[in-house]
């Protein structure tokens, strides 16, 4: 599923935006009971964060197909989602069907407030990095139908004023590349930083695949540390600002505030990503953008992470309708309409999605779940850990703290939390 606008660019920080709302769902478990009571069996129950405007064709569809009935509540993602999804479990009213995602996944698992549906046979139509993302002990708790992927977008106008031919390889090619536009008086390049940069994640994401995956579970475990692993990397991003290739004054800029300069056209390239892609050529259709994937010192690498997926109420009123509309939104038909409404870039195996063909490189790599995002793979704490690193980082982009520094100072807060 697709987030909208405001909250897509909250991905990488969205989890410092729920923690609030997430930290009570555990405390009202114990309360939770049957969903919303429904006298009518044809009708089912959901809690979306996408809007109406983008389920109500597939709801329209799922009537056609089933003569079942969707009766939808909408609330936008993430917080305003998390707090009221957790207030209707705890009064008793959740719904047949609601979202589970990061932020939530945690409470949702650990607690079985969600069906089991790993035995269903539509799961067998779903990505295995979706499936991967919301199990937990062999049992799978959503039907994710999506993912997104983050890299460097470029303005192509301002880079041929370089002798821009071919995507940079290397970090160092990279910052090659910077130089040289900022030496032809264009600003390189922004990223905003209100939650962890997803250059960085894309940077420690090579490491994490040099480990098979693995990265996240050996630092929470002890055999490796943040100083060990992410300093490479928050050295190489720390380049942007020692070299003044970015201004310092990012540390404190919002989603909106960098990517504006980019649409208007004054800013060579932007850390963005596919779910923003559609929005950036709304902004200002003259723009001809390109996509390439963070270059590090050994290979390229995209940030991302898996969509929400459907969940059904371990106590639904009306599990039937429940499962038959969780079936319907992962067919053809309905990955067609939401393809269409979206522009999301679904994973499932039964339809391919039309996109831009600007990101053509990163299709391919979203499809196979060749993406990181730290805060999707954390074990635990990873709202703490998250607005901490959040913070460090901050920090560093104001020179007031080292890469190392950062390093240093997320061992010991995970140090604390255990």
């Amino acid at each position: 599923m697709m987030l909208s606008s405001t909250a897509r660019r909250g991905v990488v920080g969205r989890i410092v935006l729920a923690v609030t709302a997430v930290s009570t769902l555990v405390v009202l478990t114990g309360c939770s009971s049957a969903g919303t009571t429904n006298s009518n069996d044809k009708a089912v129950t959901m809690l979306s964060w996408d809007t109406k405007a983008t389920m109500q064709p597939l709801f329209d569809e799922f009537k056609k197909q089933t003569g079942y009935t969707v009766d939808a509540s909408y609330a936008p993602p993430v917080a305003s989602y998390i707090q009221k999804l957790q207030t209707q479990l705890g009064s008793n009213t959740a719904p047949d069907v609601f979202i589970i995602t990061s932020e939530n996944k945690a409470q949702i698992m650990n607690n079985q407030l969600a069906k089991d549906q790993s035995n269903e046979a539509w799961m067998s139509n779903i990505a295995p990095t979706a499936k991967k993302t919301y199990t937990k002990d062999g049992k799978i708790y959503g039907t994710a139908v999506s993912s997104w992927g983050g890299g460097i977008v470029y303005n192509k106008a301002l880079l041929a004023k370089v002798g821009f031919s071919e995507h940079p390889k290397t970090w160092k090619e990279f910052l090659d590349l910077c130089t040289k536009l900022k030496d032809a008086g264009v600003q390189p390049f922004y990223e905003a930083a209100d939650g962890l940069p997803q250059t960085i994640d894309a940077l420690v994401g090579i490491e994490n695949d040099k480990r098979d995956g693995k990265l996240d579970s050996e630092i929470w475990s002890g055999k490796t540390t943040f100083a060990k692993t992410w300093t490479p990397a928050l050295k190489q991003y720390n380049e942007l600002y020692t070299s003044g290739l970015v201004p310092r004054s990012m540390s404190g800029s919002t989603y909106d505030q960098a990517s504006k300069e980019f649409e208007q056209g004054k800013v060579a390239m932007f850390a963005g990503a596919s779910w923003g892609f559609s929005a950036f050529k709304q902004a200002n259709p003259d723009l001809k953008l390109g996509f390439f994937a963070v270059p590090g010192n050994s290979s390229t690498y995209w940030a991302g992470a898996v969509s929400p997926g459907y969940a059904i109420n371990a106590k639904a009123h009306n599990s039937t309708g429940a499962e038959k509309l969780i079936q319907f939104l992962q067919s053809k038909e309905a990955m067609a309409l939401y393809q269409k409404e979206t522009g999301a870039i679904t994973t499932t195996k039964n339809y391919t999605p039309k996109l831009d063909p600007a990101l053509d490189p990163l299709v391919t790599a979203v499809r196979d779940g060749d993406f990181y995002l730290p805060q999707t793979s954390w074990p635990t704490n990873s709202d703490v850990m998250a607005t901490t690193a959040t913070a460090l980082v901050q920090q560093m982009i104001n020179g007031k703290l080292t890469p190392a520094q950062v390093a240093q100072q997320l061992d010991s807060k995970l140090a604390s939390l255990k």
